[in-house]
This record gives structure tokens, C-alpha cells and sequence, in this order.
């Protein structure tokens, strides 16, 4: 870095911790996040960071991550916390005693109890994952080592999660280990090689099975090279394994991983068209005249990014397109062009008309009912993009290079739509929106809000959570929102707790409608007041924002009161805790009929007389009476 940009940053860091006011303060911290920040750097920003304290941030998700390690990882402390920053997350930070995590999940360490983590972070080296090994082991030795060592650590993360209700996050193995056989390594049992590559590969299903997130650093350091990640001498002087040179990489990969679990991640790729679903104006030269498909290195590029958005669209990602172009010569090249990849029903909305492409993406967030910060848009143009981030910077847009062969790898490096679980709800989620074009069409076409709510001829199908929904349901709460009471997040071991105990209530609802499942699209979390056997606190309650507008809340209250009045429950108490995004719901529980007990503009507390309580009349039948 120059002088002058060394220069500029100090300065920058100066004026953002002169700053009185908290908020504007940590803004100024989140744009310096955003720099291209060298180690020393980084720290500084981390340690501008610890004079502000979680319980003064409202607009970023606090997270309290304890690392335990069994090698040095103080130089990844401050990055972590900066790289939170660019995922909106205020990362508190404790650093577990060296190679005591053992002790420290059995309870040794009182000051890890103190600090109560909400994520627990292992980082272990295959060193003392695996331990003594021979490398002239038979298959029979490395499969029982393999098996061993797995089982170990999944030991450590049931006393994790039993002991602190935290979200677990392992660490993949990095393989530092010279290679003894050359090509030959994966062919013998006991190379370190091959044994570190097999543990990689069972921890990868044992966590999928366990709830337990991956933090793959070996497929980053594959990816990457070795080299980027460890240095020996690091290691030597002072058991450092990642190396401070890949801190910051580090690191991101964790916020990316924890701001997805926090349903932080984008939503929604938005795609120019010429230039950059294909190469050409289509305009001006016709869908004939347009290149795409194989025969040409170009072609190929721009097919290449075709197939990686149909690919992200099949996992879950929403596809729209906004460009400047006539629709009628658009239209003729989804549907005619014999190298499309994608088609017309891959892309969830259209855009497509010689407007301001910043208003247009604001058309497209409010027609798909998402958030513009949930928006990826990428655009070939320069200054398209530099408009859009100028007039929407909470609207993701890649720098993409000159070069279409690397669009690809441009957009995948960012991160946007990391993923913690792949559900049945993201498989579908594109038929999902693909069906509510026909929805819009119904809506658009009744000559009333009745008699559109009556043609969607909608059912609810309701009941308890049980294990099958728990991914869904703690995806849902984590990633919403809008329709969110009180914006508290989960981890899946406290929904398992809470939908099993019996002091408690947790009903989730899907509705279907003439044009399909929109799946499991609400939860409501109920628990018992221990003062008094009769009342039920609503602790949260969210809601899709696909299904706005359909009387959801209104038969899920009712079901909610029908279930609640069955255990003797007498009283519903709720609150709403108002945050920028879910002020959509700001008269929630006034329009439900709850009476307010406290607070302003729909905050504070709202209780419901269940006695009294008359059933919501709504267009919605019922599927089932619940599954327990």
C-alpha cells in the first residue's frame, strides 16, 4: 500500500473514533471494513472496535463466538470481528485457553461460562484431532483412527451445544503434512495424506447430521494453495497454523458462514442482459446476431454464467433480470434462441424497459416482496454499476473485470448466497416465485381483495414442529425479517428444545393455494409463564413475506388459540420489539384484537383473553388438526 493510501486510512480511523455518537461511529468502522485492508490494518480496526459494546447496536446482529483452538489464534480475533462488520454482525470475541478446548466443553473453564458463547468455534489441527498414526498402518488401523477421531469430535460438540445451547462451528483440517508418497498418497492407508482428506470427508456428514456448521478452510486452502495458508516458520516460532496472511481470508469465510446461519445472505440475483447473459446488443443485432454457446471462447463464458445462475436458482437463489431493452426482441431470445440456457421461467421478475435501472431494481424488490439489501446485481457496465451503488448501496453489485471468462468466479468469490443447509423449501423456492406470477395475475384481475383471497382457493396445513421441519423452521426464523416480532434468532438446538418440552408450544403452518405449496411459511414459539399456569408468552412469530397479505396471521392466531385453550392456556402475552425492517407489522397485534399493556406505535407489551377471543373469519381451509 502507497504512502498516501496508508496516509488516508489513519486519517479515516482518527475521524471515525472522534465520533460521539455509537451509530454513526461503527458506520464509519463498517466503510473502513469494507477497504482492501492490510494485517496491521485489520487490528487496528478490530481494536477501534472493542470500545463499543453489543448492547449499544441495534442494526447489526450480535454474535458471541468463543474459539477453541489447540493452536495460535490471536491475530484471527480482530479480523473476525472487522469481517463481521461487512455482514452486519457485531462480534463479541473470547480466545479459549491454548489446546484446553477439551477442558474448557467439559466445564473447566469458568470464565468461557461467564462469557455464555451463542456460537462455539473449534479449530483443532489434524495433529491432535488424529494424533500418532503409523504410517505403515493397515486399512483396518486408519479406519478404526479415522472413526475414533470423528467420534471424538462430535463427543466435544454435543458438551458444546448441552452445555452452552450454542451453535457449533467445526473446522476443517488443514493438511500441513509434507507428502511421504508423492501421487501415491491417497493410496495409503496410514499417509497423513490420505488420513486427513478421510476425517475431512466423515466430518462433513457427521455435522451435516448434527447441526453442526462447516468452516471448510482445507477446500479454501486447496483452492487458494497451501502456501497462502501455512507457513512452517509460523509454526516453529510460535503454533501459529493459519498464517496472519490468510487472517483476513479467514475470516471472511466465517462471517460469510455465521451471517448465513443469521439469515444475513443475499436472496436474489439480479442479471443484465446484454453483455452479460450474452455477449451483443440484441437490439441492434438480433438474436441471430448475438454470441452465446459453444463454438466460441465468448459464447462459452457467457453460457458458463447461465448455467452457474441455473444452478444457484436450483439450490434456492431467486433469478430476476433488469435491462434496458425492448421486451418484445428480449422475449424472442429466451424463447428462441437455441443456446438460452436459461428461460423465461427460470427468471422470477422482469425489468426490462429504458428506465433508470436503480428504480427498476426498487420495482423488482418490491414485486418479489424482498429487502434491496437482499439483491445481487451484475451488470458488464461500469457505470450502471457505480450508479446503482451510488443510489442503492445496500444493493450487493460485484466489480466484474473486463474479461467475461471470469464473470463466474467474480460473483462466486464474493459470497453472497452462502448456505448453511440445502431444504426441500430452497429446492422449491423457485416454483415458489414462479407461482406467484400467476398469483399477481389472479390479484390483478379480481375485482376485489375477497374475491382474489377466495380464487387462491388456499388450505392450511398445520401442527407441532417436529424433527422432519427443524432446518426449515430455524432457517425461517433466522432469515426473516419483516414479518418478525421480535427478531430473535435460534439455533437449531434450542428449537429442538423448545418444540419437545413441555412447558412450551411450537406450531409451524404451510399453505397451499391453487397454484401450489408455498411450504413451511410461519412459526409461531410459544413458552409458558412460570408465574402463572395459564398464560402463554408469545416469545416470536414469523411469517414469509411471499405470503403477505393472505390472511396467514389471522387462522394462524385462531389455530394458535384453538391448540392453547386444549392445555388450559387462558391468556396470550406477546411483544413487539420494532427494528427498520419490521415495521410492516408495527400494528400486528392491534388488528388481531390483542389489548395493549405498554409502549408506543405497536412496541412493548399486548396480552389476548382467550376466553373472549372470537375466531378470525378467513378464506383458508383447514388440511389437518396438527400432528401432535
Amino acid at each position: 500500500m502507497s504512502a498516501a493510501a496508508q496516509l488516508e486510512f489513519r486519517t479515516r480511523l482518527r475521524a471515525a473514533l472522534a465520533l460521539p455518537s455509537v451509530d454513526e461511529r461503527l458506520a464509519k468502522l463498517s466503510a473502513l471494513a469494507s477497504d482492501d485492508l492490510s494485517y496491521l490494518e485489520t487490528i487496528q480496526v478490530g481494536k477501534a472496535l472493542s470500545g463499543i459494546k453489543a448492547a449499544d447496536v441495534e442494526a447489526y446482529a450480535p454474535v458471541r463466538l468463543a474459539v477453541l483452538s489447540s493452536s495460535t489464534i490471536d491475530h484471527l480475533l480482530p479480523a473476525i470481528r472487522v469481517a463481521g462488520l461487512r455482514r452486519k454482525l457485531f462480534v463479541d470475541t473470547y480466545r479459549g485457553q491454548f489446546a484446553q478446548y477439551r477442558q474448557a466443553l467439559m466445564g473447566a473453564d469458568s470464565a468461557l461460562s461467564a462469557f455464555a458463547p451463542s456460537v462455539l468455534l473449534l479449530s483443532l489441527t489434524a495433529r491432535d484431532v488424529l494424533g500418532d498414526v503409523p504410517i505403515t498402518a493397515s486399512k483396518a488401523v486408519a479406519d478404526a483412527a479415522v472413526t475414533r477421531a470423528v467420534g471424538d469430535l462430535r463427543e466435544l460438540w454435543r458438551a458444546g451445544r448441552e452445555r452452552f445451547r450454542a451453535t457449533v462451528v467445526q473446522q476443517s483440517l488443514l493438511d500441513v503434512a509434507p507428502p511421504l508418497f508423492g501421487s501415491s498418497e491417497r493410496l495409503v492407508p496410514g499417509a497423513p495424506g490420505r488420513l486427513i482428506a478421510r476425517v475431512n470427508d466423515e466430518l462433513a456428514g457427521a455435522a451435516a447430521e448434527d447441526g453442526v456448521l462447516l468452516l471448510d478452510v482445507a477446500r479454501a486452502s486447496a483452492a487458494d494453495g497451501l502456501a497462502a495458508w501455512f507457513d512452517e516458520r509460523h509454526w516453529l516460532q510460535a503454533k501459529i497454523e493459519i498464517a496472519p496472511e490468510a487472517a483476513r481470508r479467514y475470516a471472511e469465510l466465517l462471517s460469510r458462514l455465521l451471517g448465513a446461519h443469521l439469515g444475513r445472505s443475499r436472496k436474489c440475483l439480479v442479471l443484465d442482459l446484454d453483455n452479460t447473459l450474452w455477449s451483443g446488443v440484441v437490439g441492434d443485432d438480433g438474436i441471430d446476431g448475438i454470441v452465446l454457446g459453444e463454438g466460441s471462447a465468448l459464447g462459452e463464458a457467457h453460457l458458463a454464467l447461465q448455467k452457474y445462475a441455473k444452478q444457484l436458482k436450483e439450490r434456492g437463489v431467486i433469478l430476476a433480470v433488469c435491462s434496458k431493452n425492448e421486451w418484445s426482441i428480449v422475449e424472442q431470445a429466451f424463447d428462441n434462441h437455441p443456446e438460452m440456457h436459461l428461460r423465461r421461467d427460470d427468471i422470477a421478475a422482469f425489468a426490462v424497459n429504458w428506465q433508470d435501472k436503480a428504480q427498476n431494481l426498487k420495482q423488482l424488490a418490491s414485486q418479489l416482496n424482498i429487502g434491496l439489501d437482499s439483491l445481487v446485481f451484475v451488470d458488464d457496465n461500469p457505470a450502471e454499476r457505480a450508479r446503482v451503488r451510488e443510489s442503492l448501496p445496500m444493493v450487493a453489485v460485484p466489480e466484474l473485470p473486463v474479461d467475461p471468462a471470469l464473470y463466474v468466479r467474480a460473483i462466486a468469490s464474493g459470497g453472497y448466497f452462502e448456505a448453511t443447509v440445502l431444504t426441500d423449501e430452497d429446492r422449491s423456492r423457485a416454483a415458489q416465485y414462479a407461482a406467484n406470477t400467476q398469483r399477481d395475475a389472479l390479484r390483478d384481475a379480481a375485482a376485489s381483495v375477497d374475491d382474489f383471497l377466495r380464487g387462491l382457493q388456499m388450505s392450511v396445513d398445520h401442527g407441532t414442529i417436529t424433527p422432519v421441519d427443524f432446518s426449515r423452521a430455524t432457517q425461517l426464523i433466522n432469515k426473516t425479517n419483516q414479518f418478525n416480532t421480535t427478531t430473535r434468532r435460534i439455533t437449531g438446538e434450542e428449537l429442538a428444545e423448545w418444540a419437545t418440552s413441555p412447558n412450551g408450544m411450537a406450531l409451524q403452518f404451510r399453505l397451499i393455494d391453487r397454484y401450489g405449496d408455498n411450504g413451511l411459511v410461519s412459526v409461531m414459539l410459544f413458552r409458558a409463564d412460570p408465574s402463572n399456569d395459564a398464560a402463554f408468552e408469545l416469545a416470536n412469530w414469523v411469517m414469509s413475506c411471499r405470503v403477505f397479505g393472505r390472511q396467514l396471521e389471522h387462522e394462524a392466531l385462531n389455530i394458535a388459540v384453538e391448540t392453547a385453550r386444549e392445555r388450559g392456556v387462558r391468556t396470550f402475552h406477546a411483544g413487539y420489539v420494532p427494528t427498520e425492517k419490521n415495521k410492516v407489522i408495527a400494528n400486528l397485534f392491534a388488528d388481531l384484537g390483542f389489548r395493549p399493556l405498554g409502549g408506543e406505535g405497536g412496541s412493548g407489551r399486548w396480552a389476548l383473553d382467550l376466553d373472549a377471543y372470537k375466531p378470525h373469519a378467513t378464506y383458508i381451509a383447514r388440511r389437518r388438526d396438527g400432528r401432535g
